[in-house]
């Protein structure tokens, strides 16, 4: 029921500019403004405001903050130094993914870590039930807002005490945004350079406000969670519970390279690497459709008649301007130009198995 969901602190503004309101992972989301596809673009071609102030943050403290996190998560905590930022996973000792994440080292011993917001919950007592060592966790994520700004104009748009060309990709710094303390992150979901403001709840309306009203010279347009998906699609960056959840490894979906095996013990590591060893039985794949159809998640990918894999996510794609989707596919169907068909409606639809990302990302790694 609506009256259950929860809501952002910039829930009034959605409705007063008209979005399209859905529940999404127990929050009440805006799905699109102006519309999908023009969002889509607009993100692509010059700069969209997104509200992703759902998403979850917890923070670690403490001289045995490092060590808890490397055993609570699989890539390598040691490696990122202070203003840095980090993709990992949290995974289950049957190696199965509890969650993805981003890692932000704030100081030594001082971690901001956010979290997919339908799996707040869960993840908040993943945590506390592995606490170790000294360090105290606090989950921030009522008192947190967060605003991501993405596309070529992100740069030129926002207005901070610092400057931003100076924050390499997948970096961080401490300052003021519009006047208000922000951590400004060079981050996002979208494959376009942009920046993740992680604010005080109370601020976020007035930044969203300023943002919009900065960037109207720029073509800004806000932009709801359709385009969002969409964008991500394109990169091929995975979606929790579609295409990974606690059923799926992180050798088949892809993201072996956000396990470190060599950093010493964490939750599932003797799973993962046996999985490593043998290799993976399927293995998680981008295709486009050859056949005039649409891809969704749960249909089933067919070879020969019979079924033999599963779509994970699937939409058509403004960029590339055709119908691209994500599934999982035994590994001897992995390799590019691998034909297979897709159930649609009950009739397979004639699929092929492509390169990704499906749009070249532009984000600025200087």
């Amino acid at each position: 029921m609506t009256g259950d969901l929860k809501r952002t602190p910039l829930y009034s503004l959605h409705v007063q500019l008209g979005a399209k309101l859905v529940p999404f992972g127990g929050w009440e989301m805006p799905v699109q403004y102006s519309g999908i596809i023009e969002e889509h673009r607009t993100v692509r071609s010059a700069v969209g405001l997104f509200d992703v102030s759902h998403m979850g943050e917890f923070e670690f403290r403490g001289p045995g903050a490092l060590a808890f996190l490397q055993r609570l998560t699989t890539n390598d905590v040691a490696a990122i130094a202070v203003g840095q930022v980090q993709y990992s996973l949290m995974c289950t000792p049957s190696g199965g993914i509890v969650d993805d994440l981003t890692l932000y080292r704030i100081k030594d011993h001082e971690f901001l870590m956010t979290v997919n917001a339908g799996n707040i919950d869960k993840d908040w007592s993943w945590v506390t039930g592995h606490l170790e060592g000294e360090v105290k966790a606090e989950n921030v994520s009522e008192k947190t807002a967060l605003l991501a700004v993405q596309g070529a104009h992100a740069e030129a748009l926002i207005r901070a005490d610092l400057d931003l060309s100076q924050i390499r990709y997948y970096h961080f710094a401490h300052g003021r945004v519009f006047g208000a303390e922000s951590y400004i992150s060079r981050t996002g979901y979208t494959g376009e350079d942009g920046f993740e403001l992680y604010l005080y709840a109370h601020d976020a309306e007035m930044v969203w406000k300023a943002l919009l009203d900065q960037g109207k010279r720029l073509g800004i347009v806000p932009v709801g969670l359709g385009a969002r998906d969409t964008l991500r699609l394109e990169m091929k960056y995975a979606l929790y519970g579609n295409d990974i959840d606690e059923t799926t490894n992180p050798i088949d979906a892809g993201l072996g390279w956000v396990v470190k095996l060599g950093k010493g013990d964490f939750i599932g590591r003797e799973a993962i690497q046996k999985v490593k060893e043998i290799g993976p039985q399927r293995k998680l794949v981008g295709f486009e459709m050859v056949d005039r159809a649409v891809p969704r998640h749960g249909y089933k990918i067919l070879k020969d008649g019979r079924e033999t894999g599963v779509v994970t996510s699937g939409s058509y794609g403004p960029s590339v301007e055709k119908y691209i989707g994500v599934g999982y596919v035994p590994s001897a169907l992995s390799m590019p130009g691998s034909e297979f068909e897709v159930e649609v409606r009950g009739k397979g639809q004639r699929a092929q198995v492509v390169p990704t990302p499906f749009y070249p990302p532009r984000v600025k790694k200087n």
